[in-house]
């Protein structure tokens, strides 16, 4: 046999007019078991999160008793709506979830317009103790909230805004994070674009309102949805504010039904009705504007 001979043999196959590596489908095997494994992984780790809230919602669907002898079973025995005619008809549930909506609702509005009002203020307006002002908002954001309760309980206290929905309001109006996340986006937008409004004689806020807010989506639909989850979870702040009973959120109440306040024994399905229903409107915000979540570069005009 000839060199010629032997190189040919040895020659990979071809396919189409192009060499084949021999190497080609063991390198294609395993991405396809690596990609296989990585979705695996994924999947455990989906149901393992999902798990505990899908057994809140048949729990809410079970009687006591059943919810007592069998807690982590997915399908009921017996169906069951005691738990969600007792939360609607014969509580104060309704009242409960009224004033959350009413909170979340002119906070979350609040937030936005004063964070992006702050935000575009430090990122380009230049005043005197601009740096100060931003050193201290970075300093709130890393005060844990729990510090700030009795000094948040003395001022509302003092202002004479306590027991009222001016108290459960104005406090969450503004938030160092939201601020925070404005400012980024408004220093990505380039000047020129400001200018050239400036140049057609818009002032200040009308550049603010008509020209830069329009390119600021992405960031006021992230803010949005943190302020509405974020005021729609508060408890802390609500229990310093109001002991007034007409003035008990969700959060509250929930927390009340938990600890066993207003009723006697587990009453399981009562309290996890109650968690499914105080659960539907953040889900529904997240999985309708999730793919809106802010992107940095987003809304940003190249010079």
């Amino acid at each position: 046999m000839t060199a010629g001979t032997a190189t040919t043999a040895t020659r990979a196959p071809r396919r189409g007019g192009a060499t084949v590596s021999p190497h080609r489908p063991r390198r294609s095997r395993r991405r396809l078991l690596a990609t296989s494994f990585t979705y695996a992984v994924l999947v455990v780790l989906a149901i393992l999160y999902v798990y505990p809230f899908l057994i809140q919602v048949a729990t809410s669907f079970k009687s006591d008793a059943e919810a007592a002898q069998h807690a982590v079973s997915l399908i009921p025995q017996t169906w069951s709506t005691a738990a969600y005619e007792r939360l609607f008809l014969r509580s104060d549930f309704p009242l409960w979830f009224r004033n959350s909506v009413v909170v979340t609702v002119v906070v979350t509005i609040g937030r936005v317009f004063i964070n992006s009002l702050a935000g575009y203020a430090l990122a380009r307006l230049r005043f005197r103790g601009r740096g100060l002002v931003f050193a201290g908002l970075v300093a709130v954001m890393a005060v844990p909230n729990v510090v700030l309760l009795i000094p948040k309980f003395l001022v509302i206290k003092q202002v004479g805004i306590y027991n009222s929905f001016a108290g459960l309001i104005i406090p969450l109006l503004a938030d160092a994070a939201g601020i925070f996340i404005m400012k980024n986006f408004f220093e990505s937008i380039p000047p020129s674009v400001e200018e050239a409004a400036r140049m057609d004689g818009a002032g200040t806020f009308r550049v603010f309102w008509s020209v830069v807010l329009p390119m600021a989506r992405p960031a006021l639909v992230t803010i949005v949805i943190l302020s509405f989850q974020g005021s729609w979870n508060e408890l802390s702040h609500f229990i310093v504010a109001s002991q007034d009973p007409q003035l008990v959120t969700l959060t509250k109440g929930v927390a009340q039904l938990a600890s066993g306040q207003l009723s006697q024994g587990t009453q399981y399905p009562l309290k996890l009705a109650a968690a499914a229903i105080m659960t539907i409107p953040v889900a529904v915000l997240f999985f309708v504007f999730q793919r809106r979540i802010m992107n940095q570069s987003a809304g940003a005009v190249k010079e």
